[in-house]
């Protein structure tokens, strides 16, 4: 439907023109637009092009004979649906001049469109020419189902500004209006608006596919162009060609491989969690001394603040009604039974209506697994996320939580599921950072790094440490890195704010390089305006500066937590795609198939499963050398739940 899947479009700046191939028709000169005027901005009506329709043999011979001779090539898929599992191809369009394009419709019928994609294998798998797309994850995708691996460098317009801007949008059609004032053909203009309505790419009139699909491909062609010299302006290129880009191959993998889940345990814990809802909803009655809707702040609020009194200094919301969100609860939860209640109520309802009710429709018709979508240009951090289902954000730290992981399988009786985990890898990353002796010592030495630090913090020897010490002590060392203030900290361990800050003077006093170290990041922040990974990748924080307190010190937490984060995704990117890379090289029948923060998750065949542990445990530990070493968790069981 959305051409390059769900970011939409593909794009690219015009470059120098090749003399290879048929001659092309110029782009209109540019004339002095003001980007600021939308209605000033190019349109395909406005501008010189040429795409062209290749649908017979010959002129598919023609076009494949130029594109083999290509060092570069832009392309992007057609297709039936946003999910790459489910649709089918309708077109290739392909683009190696700016100003011009082909597309090539694909047949309804299977065997034919085999056919006539099984013609472009050779430049589709030629490993000397560089594949240009946008949100390419999608295009490969579509083209493994179709028996074709896409070789060779890539280059994905939407990853390249995703390092450039990390914060901004990556949509193709918003890239092109704001690096090429240029406002590219809606979709909608071609399929209608989202509903009943709407139709397919394939119903659409070829001849308006064509001035469409063109464009994609020519329009990401030129904002190749465009970023391309960006990465290498901001030192981003090794970091985009040589982590985010083998990336993609690698998620492309996960993504078509899939996990197996078991219905029937999902089926009896939502009709456990239906019980549980039941019982939290009649014991929240029973505190109140009424029944009400608990999914109406405005009744909740009544009852919390009006009947309840919990809060008088309760806030109330723009439109006059009480704030009762998790923030507000969470405060309250301590002396106040009724707010622990709630938001265990709704955590419930978040298991069952949000995975565990929901996970039996995502399964594929076509495979019977369920294929997470991993969003690698989301979280400016450079961590990856997921949707359908979001995998990240299963509330695992409740009982109840953590048995959804029991109905994640292996896919059949030969295997079993395999979790790598990294241990306190952000922890760890600040100790080398830092240099600071003590952390890195401890983690050296395998001393339990939560133990160490109430040991230095509450003055007592480590056999002293009790488990209310070492409780603080963990949220003070996770607090730290994401530079929480007295008052946060108060907050989390339930204490007054005067002690909190005390707590951080003596942790500070204790890992003077701690201190030290973030000092000098966020300096160094000021400076440059941005703070950066330790493979370069650079989280921008406008307001480092502000006059605005508010503002600043957000902006400061960003700047001590975003090169340690960032960092951590680095480590496990880079052993995502060395393990790919081991499992192909050995020919290994496992799969990995999942990655869920600091965790990878693996469908282990039984006759791999010591060779696999060793391989993925060195990998992971080695894949940027550091000052301090790194370790993982590594287990195996019949499901999720069990292996992790």
């Amino acid at each position: 439907m959305v051409s390059g899947g769900p970011t939409g479009r593909s794009s690219v700046t015009p470059g120098p023109e090749n003399s290879d191939g048929p001659a092309f028709l110029d782009v209109y000169p540019d004339v002095e637009i003001d980007p600021r005027t939308p209605e000033r901005r190019k349109t395909i009506d406005s501008v010189k092009h040429d795409y062209r329709l290749v649908d017979t043999p010959e002129l598919r011979a023609s076009l494949i004979h130029f594109l083999g001779q290509q060092e570069s090539l832009c392309f992007d898929s057609e297709t039936t649906s946003i999910d790459p599992v489910e649709a089918d191809l309708v077109g290739l369009s392909f683009a190696y001049r700016a100003g011009e394009a082909f597309y090539v419709p694909i047949p309804e019928d299977r065997t034919e469109a085999q056919a006539v994609v099984d013609e472009f294998k050779p430049v589709l798998q030629n490993p000397a020419i560089t594949k240009i797309g946008q949100n390419l994850k999608y295009d490969l995708l579509m083209l493994k189902k179709y028996g074709v691996e896409v070789q060779g460098k890539l280059f994905d317009t939407m990853i390249a500004h995703y390092l450039i801007e990390p914060e901004q949008r990556h949509n193709m059609d918003i890239m092109a209006m704001t690096y090429l004032n240029y406002h590219p053909v809606e979709i909608e203009a071609l399929i209608g608006k989202k509903g009943k309505g709407q139709i397919t790419m394939r119903e659409v009139d070829v001849q308006k596919v064509v001035e469409y699909a063109g464009e994609d491909a020519d329009v990401t062609l030129q904002l190749k162009q465009t970023f391309a010299p960006l990465l290498e302006k901001d030192s981003l290129y090794k970091l985009f060609e040589q982590v985010e880009m083998p990336l993609v191959q690698v998620l492309a993998d996960l993504e078509l491989e899939g996990i197996r889940v078991d219905t029937n345990a999902l089926a009896e814990l939502s009709a456990t969690l239906e019980v549980d809802v039941k019982l939290v909803q009649q014991e929240i009655y029973d505190i109140a001394g009424e029944s009400f809707n608990i999914g109406s702040p405005k009744q909740l609020g009544e009852i919390l603040f009006d009947k309840l009194k919990v809060d008088k200094n309760a806030k109330k919301t723009r439109t006059g009604q009480y704030a009762t969100g998790e923030e507000i609860l969470s405060k309250l939860e301590a002396e106040h039974e009724i707010a622990r209640k709630i938001l265990d109520y709704r955590e419930l309802l978040k298991l069952k209506n949000t995975y565990v009710d929901v996970l039996p429709l995502l399964i594929s018709k076509h495979t019977g697994r369920v294929h997470t979508s991993f969003n690698q240009a989301v979280a400016a951090t450079g961590r990856l996320s997921s949707t359908n289902p979001n995998l990240q954000n299963i509330p695992i730290r409740t009982p109840r939580g953590q048995e959804i992981r029991k109905a994640f399988v292996p896919r059949s009786d030969e295997f079993l599921i395999m979790s790598a985990d990294y241990s306190q890898i952000e922890l760890r990353i600040m100790a080398a950072f830092s240099g600071d002796e003590t952390m890195s010592s401890a983690f050296n030495n395998g001393i339990d790094i939560h133990t160490q630090t109430a040991s230095k913090v509450f003055h007592v020897g480590l056999g002293e440490v009790t488990s209310e010490m070492r409780r603080k002590a963990k949220t003070i060392n996770f607090g730290i890195i994401y530079g929480i203030s007295a008052f946060g900290l108060s907050q989390r361990l339930k204490i007054p704010r005067k002690e909190a800050a005390q707590i951080i003077d003596e942790y500070f006093a204790e890992f003077p390089a701690v201190k030290s170290y973030m000092d000098q990041t966020i300096e160094k922040a000021r400076g440059f305006g941005y703070a950066e990974t330790i493979l370069g990748r650079r989280r921008y924080l406008r307001d480092i500066n502000s006059r605005n307190m508010t503002d600043r010190m957000f902006a400061e937490r960003n700047a001590i937590n975003a090169p340690i984060q960032g960092s951590a995704a680095d480590m496990l990117k880079i052993a995502m795609i060395q393990i790919n890379e081991m499992m192909r090289r050995e020919q290994m029948k496992s799969k990995m198939i999942l990655t869920v923060h600091d965790e990878l998750v693996f469908d282990a065949h039984r006759d791999e499963i010591d060779a696999l542990r060793e391989r993925v445990d060195h990998i992971m530990k080695n894949a940027i050398p550091m000052a301090v070493k790194m370790e993982t968790g590594i287990g195996v069981g019949e499901n999720w739940l069990v292996a992790h």
